[in-house]
C-alpha cells in the first residue's frame, strides 16, 4: 500500500484522475486495516484479549469512516472509467482536478457522517449483560448482540443506512459498467476491446471482493457469528492486502513505473560501486 502510494506520487505519468483515485484508495486501505490489524494481533497472542471502552469507540468510528469512504470512492472510480471509455475526447475536461477533489472529499464526508451516526447510535445502547464481544474487532452487530436494549429502532436505522450507502454506490457501478460494456462491444478491433477491458478489470476485481464480503456478512443471520467473522476478515484484512497487488499486476502503467524506479536504483547502485 505504501509502495503503491509512493509510485503514484513519484511518477509524473501517473498524474491522472484514475491514479489520483487509486492513491486515495491505497491510503484508505492502509488506514482502515491499521485500525483493525494491530489490536487483533495483540489480542491473538495475549491472554487478556481486552479493549478499552475508548479504544472500542475509536475503532468502530474509524473503521466505519474508512469502509464507507471506500465504497463511495469505488463508485467514483467506476464513473471515471465510464467517462474515459465512453467519452474519451471529453475526459480531460469532464474529469477535471477540481471534480476529482470534490468526489474524493464527498466520499470522506459521506464516510464521516455515516460513522458519526453508527458510532453514536451503537454506544447509546445499554450493555448490562456480558461484555465479551464475540468478534476480533468492535463492530456494531457484535455489540448489538451483547446489548440488553430494545434493538428495533437501531436495526431499522442500520438497515436504512446500509441501503442509502450500499445501493447508490452499487447502482452507479452497475450503470457505469453497462455503458462501458456497450461501448467496448462496439469497438471493431480485438486489441482495442482488450485494452478497454483491461483498464476496468482491476477495479471490477476490487469491487467484487469488497461488496461480495460486505453483502454476505450483512445477510448472515445473527445466529451464525463464525460466518460473520470470516466475511469480516475478508474485507478488513484480506481485501486491503489484495488491492495493491490486483492494481499493480493488472496495470501496465504501474508495472512500467516500477521498472523505471528499479532501473534508477540499479544505476545508482552501480555508480556507487564504480566510484568506490
Amino acid at each position: 500500500m505504501f509502495g503503491m502510494m509512493a509510485i503514484i506520487m513519484t511518477d509524473p505519468q501517473l498524474n491522472t484522475p484514475m491514479y489520483f483515485f487509486l492513491g486515495n484508495l491505497s491510503f484508505i486501505d492502509l488506514f482502515y486495516s491499521s485500525v483493525i490489524a494491530p489490536k487483533a494481533m495483540v489480542n491473538f497472542w495475549s491472554q487478556s484479549k481486552s479493549i478499552s471502552f475508548a479504544g472500542c469507540v475509536t475503532q468502530l468510528f474509524l473503521f466505519a469512516l474508512f469502509i464507507v469512504t471506500e465504497g463511495f470512492l469505488l463508485a467514483a472510480m467506476a464513473y471515471d472509467r465510464f467517462i474515459a471509455i465512453c467519452n474519451p475526447l471529453l475526459y480531460s475536461v469532464q474529469m477535471s482536478a477540481r471534480l476529482c477533489a470534490q468526489l474524493v472529499a464527498g466520499s470522506y464526508f459521506c464516510g464521516c457522517i455515516s460513522s458519526v451516526v453508527v458510532t453514536s447510535m451503537t454506544f447509546t445502547l445499554s450493555f448490562c449483560a456480558s461484555r465479551a464481544i464475540d468478534h476480533f474487532y468492535c463492530d456494531y452487530r457484535p455489540l448489538q448482540r451483547i446489548s440488553c436494549s430494545d434493538l428495533y429502532i437501531h436495526k431499522k436505522v442500520s438497515f436504512f443506512l446500509c441501503s442509502i450507502i450500499i445501493l447508490p454506490t452499487i447502482i452507479v457501478i452497475i450503470v457505469s459498467y453497462m455503458y462501458i460494456v456497450s461501448t467496448v462491444l462496439k469497438i471493431r478491433s480485438t486489441e482495442g476491446r482488450k485494452k478497454a477491458f483491461s483498464t476496468c478489470s482491476s477495479h471490477l476485481g476490487v469491487v467484487s471482493v469488497l461488496y461480495g464480503a460486505i453483502i454476505f456478512m450483512y445477510f448472515i443471520p445473527d445466529g451464525y457469528p463464525e460466518l460473520s467473522k470470516v466475511a469480516s476478515l475478508c474485507y478488513t484484512l484480506v481485501t486491503p492486502m489484495l488491492n495493491p497487488l490486483i492494481y499493480s499486476l493488472r496495470n501496465r502503467d504501474v508495472k512500467e513505473a516500477v521498472r523505471k524506479i528499479l532501473k534508477k536504483k540499479i544505476l545508482l547502485c552501480n555508480s556507487i560501486l564504480t566510484v568506490t
